[in-house]
């Protein structure tokens, strides 16, 4: 097993390589926050055509099936029934606004689910919290350097060097 930069765990690091893997770390969860940013904001505006489209398909079938539909519509109703032909164009009219009606509180309801949803809010505040906890974090401090070890460090070079000759 290795960490992420491909050293072996437990090995020892330098300061830099530690750094290093901390940086390139913080630049992956960056990286991947905004790439959620994204996705969020994708499902948003699928959500909002969904909508647009809806409510549009809504006004397309009142506006453009109203001639065909209330012809075919009313006559059929005076046929069945031996009403006056004034009433069975007015139901044949209410009935196109009765689907029209429908169509459009589908898409009002897609509207306000795109409306309420929080992705990016959501992903902004995980980006706030990641960069507070950046803020507050302190390096590990530091043993203070035994001064009886760096004492002893020339007079050991020097023992090593006259039993080596």
């Amino acid at each position: 097993m290795s960490a992420p930069d491909g050293s072996p765990v437990g090995a020892e690091r330098s300061i830099g390589q530690l750094f290093a893997s901390a940086t390139t770390e913080m630049s992956a969860l960056v990286h991947d926050e905004i790439a959620l940013a994204k996705a969020q904001l994708k499902q948003d505006v699928k959500r909002g055509a969904t909508s647009g489209g809806l409510l549009t398909v809504a006004g397309g079938v009142l506006l453009f099936s109203l001639p065909m539909l209330n012809f075919a519509l009313a006559y059929g109703i005076q046929t069945w029934s031996d009403w006056n032909l004034a009433l069975c164009f007015l139901l044949s009219f209410l009935a196109n606004c009765i689907v029209a009606g429908v169509l459009a509180l589908i898409g009002v309801l897609f509207a306000k689910k795109a409306k309420k949803s929080k992705g990016p809010q959501k992903v902004a505040a995980s980006m706030k919290e990641t960069a507070g906890v950046l803020q507050k974090a302190k390096p590990h401090p530091r043993p203070a350097p035994q001064p009886e070890l760096e004492d002893r460090a020339p007079a050991a070079i020097e023992a090593v060097a006259r039993s080596s000759s």
